[in-house]
C-alpha cells in the first residue's frame, strides 16, 4: 500500500466482509501446546548438509545444482527407482568430483531410514504430490528442515499438519516455488516494492502448459503418476507457479491474506481424445475415465479487497503462459510477452511499452538478487536459471541466519487452491474460504524484505 493508509483499507475490507453471507467457512484451530509461530524463523548453519528424496526429473537437477554451491555437502540420496538413484550418485561423484553420498533405495519407505542420520540438516523432497506432506512432516519430526517441491500438499488436512509440525519442531518447511526467482518476477516484485504501480488492485496468474506428452511416461517418470491425477480430481491441480509471485507482490500473509475463492472448470475432453489418438484401444489410458476439466478458472478475493484471476490448463494446444499480470492505480505489468503501461505514458500510440522500450525500466528496477546472481544462474541453468537462483538463495539464507523467502504459511496458502477449487467446482462454483494458516498474524507481519539482503 502506497497511497491509502493500510488501516483505512483494512476497515473498508472488513465492512465488505460483514455484508457477505453464505460463505463456506474454514475454522482456525488453536496452536498446539508448546508450539509457536515460525514467521521469520531464521537458522544459522556453517555448512548445509543436504539429503534428497526423489531424484527423477526435478530432483536430479536439484542435486546437480547444489553440487555447484559453496558450503553444501551432499550427504545422502534416496529414490525407490534404483537406476535413477545410481545415476544421480554417479553424477555427484564423476561429474562434480564430490564424495559419494550414501544411497537409500530399499523401497518406498527407505527415506525413513535415511532420516535417522544425524549428519543431515536439510532434506529436499521431489516426489509425487500426494506424498510431499507426509515426507516433509517426517523430515521435520526427525529434526531436519524440509524443502519441498510444488504443491506442498493436496489436502487442507495435510496443510494444517505441515503448519503444526513446523511450529512444534521449529523447523523450516519451505515450498520451493522456483518461479519467484525468475528475472521478470523479481523485477516486478522490486517495482511493486518501490510503488511503481501505486496501490495494487488486481493480479492474474496461471499455469498454461500442454503436458499431454507426459502420458507416454507410462511405467516410470512424471507421467506415470501425474496422469492419474486428471482422473481423480477436477479443479486447479497446479496453482503455485503463477500464484506465488503475485502473492508476493501483494504481500499475502504479510499485510494481506487470501480470503475466499470461487472456481469453475470446462468439460474434460483432451486427455480422453489424446489417449484415443496416441495409444492402442486396450491401453490403460483408454480404460481411464478422465474427469478434470481441460481449463479451470478461479477468482480469489483478498482480505484487503484485491482480486486475483487464477487459471490452470495442462492439456489444451495453446502457448505456454503464467500470465504474471499485476494492475495498480498507477500502471500495470503483463507477462508473456512482457508489456507495461504506466501513468507516465497513459495515452496515445505508446500506451503500452514492450521490447526495447522496457529496457529503461529493467535498468532502473533490476532486482538486486538478479544483479548479483543473474549471470551465474543462467549459466548453471534450471528453467533459465531460476532453479539455481532459488537453491543459491536458500543456502545463502541458511548460512547467514536469514529467514527464507517462502515460509510454511506461504507454502500452504499458495497450494490451498488445489483442494478448495476441487470442492468449489463440485458445488457449482460455491464460495470457499481460505483457512487462516497464520492464525491472524498476517495483519501484523511486515512485508517480505524484497530478497535484497544478499
Amino acid at each position: 500500500m502506497h497511497d491509502m493508509p493500510r488501516r483505512d483499507f483494512l476497515a473498508a475490507a472488513g465492512a465488505a466482509g460483514i455484508a457477505a453471507t453464505g460463505l463456506a467457512t474454514q475454522s482456525t484451530p488453536r496452536r498446539k501446546a508448546g508450539a509457536k509461530s515460525v514467521a521469520n524463523l531464521a537458522v544459522k548453519l556453517d555448512r548445509v548438509r543436504a539429503a534428497f528424496i526423489g531424484v527423477g526429473a526435478r530432483g536430479s537437477g536439484h542435486v546437480s545444482q547444489m553440487c555447484l554451491i559453496d558450503g553444501v555437502d551432499i550427504v545422502a540420496i534416496c529414490d525407490n527407482h534404483l537406476p535413477t538413484l545410481e545415476r544421480s550418485i554417479n553424477n555427484v561423484v564423476n561429474r562434480h568430483k564430490r564424495p559419494a553420498p550414501a544411497a537409500y533405495g530399499r523401497g518406498d519407505d527407505d527415506y525413513k531410514r535415511m532420516l535417522e542420520r544425524k549428519d543431515i540438516d536439510i532434506v529436499i523432497i521431489a516426489t509425487p504430490w500426494e506424498i510431499h506432506a507426509p515426507m516433509a512432516i517426517a523430515a521435520m519430526e526427525a529434526g531436519k528442515h524440509a524443502f519441498v517441491e510444488v504443491p506442498v500438499a493436496t489436502t487442507i488436512d495435510h496443510m494444517w499438519k505441515l503448519v503444526d509440525t513446523s511450529e512444534r519442531t521449529q523447523k523450516i518447511c519451505m515450498m520451493m516455488e522456483n518461479v519467484c526467482y525468475g528475472r521478470e518476477e523479481l523485477l516486478v516484485l522490486n517495482m511493486a516494492r518501490h510503488g511503481v504501480f501505486g496501490d495494487l488492485l488486481h493480479g492474474e496468474a496461471s499455469y498454461i502448459h500442454d503436458l499431454r506428452g507426459q502420458m507416454f511416461e507410462v511405467e516410470h517418470g512424471t507421467g506415470s503418476w501425474r496422469t492419474y491425477a486428471y482422473a481423480q480430481h477436477n479443479g486447479n491441480l497446479y496453482p503455485t507457479h503463477g500464484l506465488g509471485p503475485v502473492a508476493q507482490y501483494m504481500d499475502v500473509n504479510r499485510g494481506d491474506a487470501f480470503d475466499y475463492m470461487v472456481s469453475i472448470s470446462s468439460p474434460s475432453m483432451m486427455r480422453t481424445n489424446y489417449a484415443k489418438d496416441k495409444f492402442p484401444p486396450d491401453h490403460k489410458w483408454n480404460k481411464t475415465k478422465f474427469i478434470c476439466g481441460d481449463i479451470n478458472t478461479s477468482i480469489i478475493k483478498t482480505k484487503l479487497g484485491r482480486t486475483i484471476m487464477l487459471q490452470w490448463d495442462e492439456q489444451l494446444p495453446r502457448p505456454y503462459t503464467r500470465h504474471n499480470f499485476l494492475q495498480g492505480t498507477k500502471g500495470a505489468w503483463a507477462g508473456f510477452p512482457d508489456r507495461m503501461s504506466h501513468e507516465t505514458h497513459a495515452s496515445g500510440p505508446d500506451e503500452w511499452k514492450e521490447g526495447k522500450d522496457l529496457e529503461p525500466w529493467f535498468e532502473k528496477y533490476e532486482h538486486p538478487l538478479f544483479k548479483r546472481m543473474g549471470e551465474e544462474s543462467k549459466k548453471n541453468g534450471g528453467h533459465g536459471g531460476m532453479d539455481f537462483m532459488m537453491l543459491w538463495r536458500i543456502v545463502y539464507c541458511l548460512r547467514n541466519g536469514i529467514p527464507v523467502d517462502q515460509d510454511v504459511y506461504d507454502a500452504v496458502a499458495w497450494s490451498a487452491p488445489f483442494p478448495l477449487s476441487e470442492t468449489s467446482v463440485a458445488n457449482r462454483g460455491r464460495t470457499m474460504d481460505f483457512p487462516d494458516f497464520t492464525r491472524g498474524e498476517w495483519k501484523t507481519r511486515k512485508p517480505l524484505d524484497n530478497m535484497s539482503n544478499a
